[in-house]
C-alpha cells in the first residue's frame, strides 16, 4: 500500500513539502491503497506550499489540522483502551489492566466499553479525513515519525512508542465550570474556576506508569479520576473546534464534514462529563514518584455550580449580550481557534518528551487552518 506523507520541517526553512514515511498509526484502518497513490504521486520541492488538490487551501488546510488532532487523539485514546477498555480486534493493541479497569468502572460500569467507542470513532475520524483529503489530491497528514515517546509498561500496554504522554499532565477543568454558568461565555473574554484546582498544578498521572502504580488502591482511583476528568477536557476542545474551523470553510462539502464530525466530539464530552462527575472524593493523595498531591472534592454536597449532574449545557450569552440567553457550544470564536487547541494541549503536557521539529509541524498546520478564509466571504 502507498503510504500516507509527513508533513515536516527543515533548518533555514519555515515550511517544507510533505515526505513520504511509513504506514498508519499502529492498529489504525487501511484506506483503499488507489487514493493514496492518487494523492502521493507528485509532490513540490522543498520549500513549496502543500498541495491542496481539488479543495481551496484553506479548506485543504482546515482538514489537515483536523486530521492532525485526529490523530493525537487517536494516539492518547489507544493508550487508555490498551490498559481499560474492551479489548477486541475492531480497536487492538493491549489486553487489558484489571486493576486500573476496576478502578474506573468505580466511575460507570459501562467505562470499558465507552473507552473502547471512543478509539473506535477517533480511528474512523482519522482515517476518513486523511482519505478524503487524497481523493481531492490534497495531501493528507501523517505524524509516524514522531511516535517517540513511552508509554506505560504495566501490564496491559502493548509497549509501542506513542506521540502523546499521559503521564505528566497539567488538567484544566474549568470547562466544568464553564458549561454550568449562565451569566459568562468565553467568547466575551470571560474566565472560569477549576472543578478540580490541584489537577491545574504540577504533573499527573492518568494511566499506571508500571505495574507498581497499581499496588496502592488509593493512589489507583486518584489516577483513574484524573482520566476521567482528562476525557472530558479533552473531547471539549473538539467540541469547539469542529463549529469554529467550519465557519472558515468553503466548499459545502467540507463544512458538512466539519458540522458532522464536530457533534460526535460533544456526544464525547457529554458521556465524559456525566463520569467525571461520579469521581469518588479523595483527600490529598500523594504521587508516589513524583509526590505531586491532587484532591478531588465532593461534588454531591457542592454548590449549583459544581452540582455533578448538571451535565446540559447552562444557557449563557451568546452573540451579543444585549440578546437573550441561549444554551450553545463554548466558545466558538473563529480566530486563532486552531493555535488556540495547540497551546491548550501543550499547556496540559500531552506532548511533554516531544521534539521542537514536532511542535514547530504542529505550530504550522494550526497557522494554515487559521489562516483559511472563506471564499467570497462578505459581512452579514
Amino acid at each position: 500500500m502507498t503510504n500516507p506523507v509527513l508533513r515536516s520541517i527543515t533548518t533555514g526553512s519555515s515550511r517544507r513539502s510533505f515526505i513520504k514515511r511509513g504506514a498508519f498509526a499502529a492498529g489504525a484502518a487501511t484506506v483503499s491503497s488507489s487514493l493514496f497513490e492518487q494523492g502521493l504521486t507528485a509532490f513540490g520541492r522543498e520549500g513549496q506550499d502543500e498541495k491542496s488538490g481539488k479543495l481551496t487551501r484553506g479548506d485543504a488546510a482546515l482538514l489537515r489540522f483536523a486530521a492532525a488532532a485526529e490523530i493525537l487523539e487517536t494516539d492518547f485514546w489507544v493508550q487508555y483502551n490498551e490498559l481499560g477498555g474492551v479489548q477486541d480486534s475492531e480497536v487492538p493493541g493491549g489486553k487489558g489492566n484489571v486493576p486500573y479497569t476496576n478502578a474506573l468502572t468505580v466511575l460507570d460500569g459501562d467505562m470499558a466499553q465507552y473507552i473502547h467507542d471512543n478509539t473506535d470513532d477517533e480511528f474512523t475520524h482519522q482515517n476518513f479525513l486523511n482519505a478524503y483529503l487524497v481523493s481531492k489530491g490534497a495531501d493528507p497528514v501523517n505524524l509516524d515519525k514522531f511516535r517517540t515517546l513511552k508509554g506505560s509498561s504495566a501490564t496491559g500496554s502493548s509497549g509501542i512508542l506513542r506521540l502523546t504522554n499521559l503521564t505528566e499532565l497539567t488538567i484544566d477543568t474549568s470547562w466544568w465550570t464553564r458549561y454550568r454558568s449562565d451569566s459568562k461565555n468565553p467568547d466575551f473574554g470571560d474566565t472560569f474556576p477549576q472543578a478540580v484546582p490541584t489537577l491545574a498544578v504540577g504533573k499527573h498521572t492518568a494511566i499506571p506508569r508500571t505495574d507498581a502504580d497499581t499496588s496502592d488502591p488509593t493512589f489507583l482511583k486518584a489516577t483513574a479520576n484524573t482520566a476521567a476528568f482528562h476525557f472530558p477536557a479533552i473531547e471539549q476542545g473538539g467540541t469547539t473546534l469542529y463549529p469554529a474551523m467550519a465557519q472558515r470553510a468553503s466548499s459545502t462539502e467540507v463544512l458538512r464534514i466539519l458540522i458532522s464530525i464536530g457533534p460526535t466530539e460533544t456526544m464525547h464530552f457529554q458521556t465524559w462529563s456525566d463520569k467525571a462527575g461520579n469521581a469518588p472524593p479523595l483527600a490529598k493523595v500523594v504521587d508516589p514518584v513524583t509526590k505531586v498531591s491532587v484532591t478531588f472534592p465532593d461534588f454531591s454536597s457542592a454548590g449549583e455550580d459544581l452540582k455533578a449532574n448538571l451535565i446540559m449545557p447552562e444557557p449563557c450569552p451568546f452573540i451579543s449580550k444585549d440578546l437573550p440567553i441561549c444554551s450553545v457550544i463554548r466558545p466558538t470564536e473563529t480566530n486563532g481557534i486552531a493555535m488556540g487547541v495547540v497551546k491548550f494541549l501543550t499547556d496540559m503536557g500531552l506532548f511533554s518528551g516531544q521534539s521542537k521539529e514536532f511542535f514547530a509541524v504542529l505550530a504550522d498546520l494550526a497557522k494554515d487552518a487559521d489562516q483559511a478564509r472563506r471564499e467570497h466571504d462578505h459581512d452579514d
